[in-house]
């Protein structure tokens, strides 16, 4: 009831104010388990694709949105848990890994949708990046559920950072056909299998969306562009104090 409140609240005017493009609504199954496995440009992801199925969708959220003390916290938690959002604690890497593996089959065990981003975090800059292969591939080897590979399109354009005001514009989603992955169960512990049914799954996202695919985690891509950021603003503050120094030499200089 609350998720179907939320979704009117919220997918309501998403639907109106954005007109969202979908392709592929015939490729999400009228019942049963299913996995979407979506790229992941912008926080509005978990919000647009939702409100474009008639069925709900379950994504995690980490832990913290659903324990905020105080009438903002119980706002925000109650708003995630209307949404269809699944509280994990990420604290420590492994246990987040094995309690998000844990809360999807688990959905998937009740003949639900549940909602994944293989990167693990949003792109930094609009590319297409590794999947980790722990979450999606040990989900869906150990419920036997179909994996639909999504491509949300343009979504990071409608609210870049440091912009409060979201630019009204049509983002698009593209809805793939079902992946069946039962050939490999019972080789849940298998590394490679894990590696091979994530890069799968990728290769028809990026089939999909269009994007630039790059082989390293979004993970690793913020650290370097983050680095990158710093570095360039350290140089920068170099180069004002050399001018700096510079100005007061010539002062000096014109003074004798």
């Amino acid at each position: 009831m609350i998720y179907g409140a939320m979704k009117v609240a919220i997918g309501g005017p998403l639907k109106l104010g954005f007109r969202p493009w979908v392709e592929g609504l015939e490729n999400v199954p009228a019942e049963g388990p299913a996995i979407l496995a979506s790229n992941h440009l912008s926080f509005s992801d978990s919000f647009f694709l939702p409100a474009v199925l008639d069925r709900k969708v379950t994504f995690i959220a980490k832990a913290e949105y659903f324990t905020s003390p105080g009438v903002k916290g119980k706002l925000t938690a109650a708003f995630f848990k209307g949404v269809g959002q699944l509280p994990v604690d990420r604290s420590g890497a492994r246990g987040a890994g094995e309690a998000a593996i844990k809360s999807g089959i688990e959905v998937l065990e009740r003949g639900e949708l549940f909602g994944i981003y293989p990167e693990g975090t949003r792109s930094p800059d609009g590319r297409l990046y590794r999947g980790k292969p722990g979450g999606l591939a040990r989900v869906a080897l150990a419920t036997g559920a179909p994996v639909l590979p999504v491509a949300m399109i343009d979504t990071e354009k409608i609210q870049p950072p440091g912009k409060v005001v979201p630019k009204l514009m049509r983002p698009g989603i593209r809805i793939g056909k079902p992946l069946d992955f039962t050939r490999y169960q019972g080789m849940e512990q298998d590394r490679f299998v894990l590696r091979a049914l994530t890069d799968e799954v990728m290769y028809e996202i990026m089939k999909l969306s269009g994007q630039e695919y790059v082989d390293i985690y979004a993970t690793a891509a913020k650290r370097q562009i983050s680095e990158a950021a710093k570095a360039a603003k350290a140089v920068e503050k170099a180069g004002e104090k050399t001018g700096e120094k510079d100005k007061a030499g010539d002062g000096e200089r014109s003074g004798s």
